[in-house]
């Protein structure tokens, strides 16, 4: 199980945000090679979700 972080939160003036913890940044410290290329896919697809709402 990888540690992808995502975080979901009504601002004040009613907007919602939604943010992610880097998956890439998250695994730096493992130094698994097959476990950063899954981590850059789950980045790519953060960010195509993420920016496209």
């Amino acid at each position: 199980m990888l540690p992808y972080n995502v975080f979901v939160q009504e601002l004040e003036n009613g907007q919602i945000e939604v943010s992610a913890v880097d998956p890439v940044a998250s695994m730096l410290a493992v130094k698994n090679q097959s476990q950063t290329e899954v981590a850059k896919e789950v980045k790519e697809q953060l960010q195509r979700i993420i920016y496209s709402t």
